[in-house]
């Protein structure tokens, strides 16, 4: 029971440094594409035309978001199969199963925000030629904050996913919980059974 303890403790401990680890990436690269992003003074005009250079904060974009879902995959996806393996007999419980529910779907929801803030910043800072632009052939540039708000966004969910990964227990874990109680029924039965043949025992050794 011990051994089987520790082990979902380790993997538990395991995927939480995965998704601190990736969040934290994600988070760096939002904050760093954000002090490196295309802004007004670089816009360059042909008559009716413009055009912007290529930033790094593309690729500082792309990096943020390939780390942010990657955690947010292997933190749901460890969630969900450990709240599938369980098995809900108590109302305790069943609250325990809403609330990881709950946390998932705003993981989800806060993970998706993320990812088009993240995106549509990026595609700005791809470079837009002349004639070309962002949208219907204008230029467009990502306003002060938008990477900021992601990275902001980037830490509500990867609360969310520790959280979740915390709230969700395992199935493992309830049986040992059950498992002493039932060996301490049986060691009383079988104590009961014991005493009353011993009893009778003795009733028959004074006939």
């Amino acid at each position: 029971m011990m051994e089987k303890r520790s082990s979902g403790l380790s993997c538990r401990a395991a995927i939480c440094g995965i998704v601190v680890l990736l969040s934290a990436t994600a988070f760096s690269c939002s904050l760093a594409a954000e002090f490196h992003k295309v802004k007004d003074k670089d816009m360059k005009l042909d008559g009716s035309l413009c055009s912007l250079p290529k930033s790094s904060a593309f690729e500082l974009g792309v990096a943020a978001i390939a780390s942010l879902f990657v955690a947010q995959l292997v933190g749901t996806t460890a969630a969900a199969t450990t709240m599938c393996a369980a098995k809900p007999k108590k109302n305790s419980t069943s609250k325990g199963r809403v609330a990881s529910v709950a946390l998932l779907i705003l993981s989800w929801v806060s993970f998706a925000v993320a990812v088009i803030l993240l995106a549509a910043a990026a595609s700005m800072n791809h470079g837009q030629r002349y004639g070309r632009g962002w949208m219907d052939g204008d230029c467009y540039v990502a306003k002060n904050g938008v990477f900021g708000g992601a990275a902001a966004l980037v830490v509500l969910t990867a609360l969310l996913i520790l959280g979740l990964t915390f709230a969700t227990k395992p199935a493992a874990a309830a049986d040992m919980v059950a498992a002493p109680t039932s060996g301490a029924t049986c060691t009383r039965a079988r104590l009961d059974a014991a005493t009353a043949d011993a009893e009778q025992a003795g009733g028959r050794s004074k006939q």
